[in-house]
């Protein structure tokens, strides 16, 4: 049960540290009741008071931060900053990649430096999941697992051989091979530890992730969110997440969901209330008598919306029904006793008849939930089943389509026609970690397709279906119930274990299908058991998208349109012809638990679960690089070494200010990480695009950003250019574009323009307006604003995770007066800015203000004392060192010297 390395000790201030017995084995621990008043806390903040005392270094953590977290007052608005250490790390393979790149190249820089490369590892346990590469381009046939697991090896053999490499060379780092499960699934039902036991401690496991739907894991007490890369690299390699202690919203629960209903409905009726509610930067927790009714993977269906309602986790608990799923999965008797003992100890287990301080409460009664949807294009926006098709009418008319539905004719490749509407469900897909991971609702569908096969229903041919589970338990329960058979005759075939429509991986359409759709304008729809139905997102051809429960996704197929009633319309005629409508083929809840108490058991899980980081033959046949350090290749496209490390020196250079700086981008209000970040498909004639031609790649074989993370090379030509940005520098020009002053202000790409600054070794900022950086939290945001040559970004106001970012790279943030911003200045970006005063931070300290001087053209200047939004000694650290990987280097080259 040991985690591995050692953990550094607290000063233990308030005498918390003591020892706890189970069985015959004694825990060193921190307790809570050290400090008094803690008893009315959350259960989620005292998680966070639990790891402030265990990492109290007197530095980033300190009794006053301690003092402030255990008198939290739920009345006041967050204002108190803490620096937060994960108990581990999780990944998923397109977010995660670049963080294994940074590991592989500190490495090349230890030994640089002359020290040992096999001491670059993480420091807090880190797990990678691949679960995002899998497209459904073969669906509807036995052999697609099969097949759409070979092509996505073709497609992703050079990330794949990197990250076996980085499986075999790291200690503390596994790897979960493709074709295994999804992430979030995998966590709850293996990796999540409940409570962690490293170096003889025992604490509560807690984690970040990088994926929004890490929240998952909260259905199991287990406290994480996600994060950016920049942040999780940093957790990595034990460095702790600035945060502000959060307000706490109480969700009580009562009652019991009634039959027809749905965990998937519970779940958008929650998404629903707090987002109306409000809920963005806040912790949400469930409480009260209901919550002993809520079963454990009912809880995860919750947690793993938490990003869609906004907040930063949405957590149960942990209780009698924590502790069944742990047995349920497989963990060993003594860790399940270890949760135990040390919930209760700590006042963490969950007591219906104690309400805790909450700073704002909301309350749902399960009996009220009904049968639900959610779309076209917002998880939030939940539509009652019963309403679904007059509401259908009233929404499609937003995509062009007035009066009567129009149809075309199709005929596909086996030589059958039929009719194409608009309306008609063309993606029906069973996918996503929220639903999978729950049997209730994977069973209740395949009872609905038994039901369906009995009475004759056939699915109509312009239906893509797929079933992608979540884990291989999934296949296991539903072999064990005889129901695959009757999925698969409605087309519901195994295509994939990993996210797969839900994150735009649907794969393409039938070729007949998808030209009658473009050529005719038709408006289709997609319905999923997924969590996020955002317009573009599902399939090219797909302009409406839906949220549903699995029985519901089934329940669309046969129907094969969304301009349809269940309680009146028929989905078809049984075999003497007789109507067949959704109520004749609805298990009813008792067959449901009848059916998962006699297919279900702990051995499925001990199986599955048994060898998980082995892979199949497909993984341990990859050729894969030996030894400590990774053999570059300077061909490869996909895995390039980083370059954060290039000539860096044993100790830090003196930090130094700015002179002589040209302005990259003038940019407005909210400005997000989207904006800047590099996503979605490379254009043939982006700078992205050149480079690859320049590779010899074809234009079919670009991929995406995101498949491309692991080289800098795209990545950076790939920052600010998303073809909604406005740069200022220039009127009425979208897109990633600015003025070249070194070419008498010509217009130019942002890279082009940034590349040649640096050839003349001339520094950039970048000014911004208020909220600069919000939106998801994405590394690449901070990477590529450092990899173009920016010292400093000078704003209004930050969102506080790219603020961070951006430091953990080298760029200084900086915020203009209060009240001030580039325009109430007379900053049109056009001035050259040298910056005064950031040499401060070579005395130890942290300077409020730096003196900023934009110089115009024609001599005069704009004068100003920026705000310093370097917010902790450990951020100030971080920007000495010229970023929190080369901090965090030098550290660990000292620590071995």
């Amino acid at each position: 049960m040991d985690e591995g390395v050692g953990v550094s000790a607290s000063i233990d201030s308030f005498g918390a540290k003591g020892t706890l017995k189970v069985g015959d084995t004694s825990y060193e621990i921190y307790r809570l009741n050290a400090l008094k008043g803690t008893e009315s806390l959350p259960y989620s903040l005292k998680v966070l008071l639990e790891n402030l005392l265990r990492t109290q270094d007197g530095k980033n953590t300190t009794t006053e931060h301690i003092n402030a977290l255990a008198a939290w007052d739920e009345n006041a608005d967050p204002s108190v900053e803490i620096q937060f250490t994960p108990a581990r790390v999780i990944m998923q393979d397109f977010t995660g990649v670049p963080c294994v790149v940074d590991l592989a190249t500190m490495r090349e820089a230890v030994a640089d430096l002359g020290g040992d490369p096999t001491k670059i590892n993480p420091l807090a346990p880190a797990e990678m999941v691949i679960d995002h590469s899998v497209i459904i381009d073969v669906f509807g046939r036995p052999d697609a697992f099969e097949k759409n697991v070979e092509i996505e090896y073709t497609r992703n053999k050079e990330r794949y051989q990197f990250l076996r490499w980085g499986q075999t060379a790291f200690e503390d780092f596994k790897v979960v091979p493709p074709g295994t499960g999804i992430v979030h699934q995998v966590n709850i039902e293996h990796l999540a530890r409940s409570v962690m036991v490293r170096d003889g401690q025992a604490y509560p496991d807690s984690l970040v992730g990088t994926d929004s739907h890490t929240t998952m894991v909260n259905g199991l007490g287990v406290l994480g969110w996600g994060v950016g890369g920049i942040e999780a690299e940093a957790a990595m390699l034990g460095q702790p997440v600035s945060m502000l202690i959060p307000r706490v919203v109480g969700f009580k629960l009562t009652g019991e969901i009634p039959s027809g209903a749905t965990a998937t409905d519970v779940v958008l009726t929650i998404t629903q209330m707090l987002r109306e509610h409000g809920v963005v930067g806040k912790f949400v927790e469930f409480y009260g008598q209901g919550v002993a009714a809520v079963p454990l993977a009912n809880r995860a269906t919750i947690g793993n919306m938490s990003p869609e309602f906004g907040s930063t986790c949405a957590i149960f608990p942990i209780d009698d029904v924590t502790l069944d799923y742990l047995r349920l999965t497989g963990r060993p008797d003594e860790q399940v006793a270890l949760v135990e003992a040390y919930a209760k100890e700590q006042g963490m287990w969950h007591s219906p008849d104690q309400e805790p301080r909450f700073s704002e409460r909301l309350e749902l009664d399960l009996g009220t939930v009904v049968p639900s949807i959610a779309g076209p294009k917002r998880p939030q926006d939940r539509i009652i089943v019963s309403e679904a098709k007059d509401k259908f009418s009233l929404d499609i008319k937003n995509y062009g389509v007035e009066g009567d539905f129009r149809e075309v004719q199709v005929t596909d490749s086996d030589g059958k026609a039929f009719g194409l509407k608009d309306g008609a469900v063309v993606i029906a897909s069973i996918t996503s970690c929220t639903n999978t991971s729950n049997p209730s609702v994977m069973l209740a569908a395949a009872l609905l397709a038994k039901k369906a096969v009995e009475k004759g229903l056939t699915v109509p041919a312009w239906v893509k279906t797929s079933m992608a589970p979540g884990s291989k338990v999934v296949t296991d329960y539903y072999e064990a119930a005889g129901l695959w058979p009757y999925l698969e005759k409605l087309g519901f075939y195994l295509v994939g274990y990993g996210c797969t429509t839900c994150i735009g991986n649907s794969g393409p359409l039938n070729e007949e299908i998808s030209r009658a759709i473009q050529e005719h304008d038709l408006t289709a729809v997609s319905v999923l058991s997924g969590n996020r139905n955002f317009e573009g997102r599902i399939n090219p051809d797909v302009k409406m998208n839906y949220l549903a429960s699995p029985p519901l996704v089934i329940a669309y197929a046969l129907a094969g349109t969304m301009s349809f009633d269940f309680e009146t319309d028929a989905l078809g005629q049984d075999a003497v012809g007789n109507d067949v409508f959704l109520k004749d083929i609805w298990p009813a809840p008792e067959e449901v638990e009848a059916t998962i108490a006699s297919s279900m058991n702990k051995s499925m899980f001990i199986k599955d679960y048994a060898d998980v980081f082995a892979g199949d033959e497909r993984w341990q046949s990859l050729p894969t690089p030996e030894g400590d350090r990774f053999e570059w290749s300077d061909d490869s496209t996909y895995v390039r070494k980083a370059p954060y490390f290039d000539g860096m020196s044993k100790d830090p250079q003196p930090v130094k200010d700015i002179s002589g700086a040209r302005v990259l981008a003038k940019l407005g209000d909210s400005v997000t990480t989207d904006h800047i970040s590099p996503a979605g498909a490379i254009k043939g004639d982006s700078p992205a695009g050149k480079y690859l031609k320049e590779h010899g790649i074809e234009r079919k074989n670009f991929n995406s950003y995101g498949s491309r993370r692991g080289n800098h090379e795209v990545m950076v030509r790939g920052t600010f250019a998303n073809i909604r940005l406005r740069n200022q520098l220039l009127d009425n020009v979208e897109g990633g574009f600015t003025r070249n002053f070194l070419a008498g202000g010509e217009q130019a790409t942002i890279f082009d323009a940034a590349e040649a600054y640096q050839k003349a070794g001339i520094p950039l900022v970048v000014l911004g307006g208020k909220e600069y950086g919000s939106g998801s939290s994405r590394d690449w945001a901070a990477k590529g604003t450092l990899l173009l040559g920016v010292r400093a970004v000078i704003c209004e106001s930050f969102e506080r995770i790219h603020r961070s970012n951006l430091i953990g790279m080298g760029v200084l943030p900086l915020q203009f007066p209060k009240g001030q911003n580039a325009d109430s200045l007379g900053l049109d970006g056009t001035e050259t800015f040298g910056i005064t005063g950031i040499t401060a931070l070579n005395d130890g300290g942290i300077p409020r203000t730096v003196h900023v001087t934009a110089a115009k053209e024609g001599g005069d200047a704009v004068e100003f004392d920026a705000d310093v939004r370097i917010d902790t000694p450990g951020e100030a650290d971080y920007y000495r060192h010229d970023g929190i990987l080369q901090y965090v280097l030098r550290s660990l080259v000292k620590q071995n010297a």
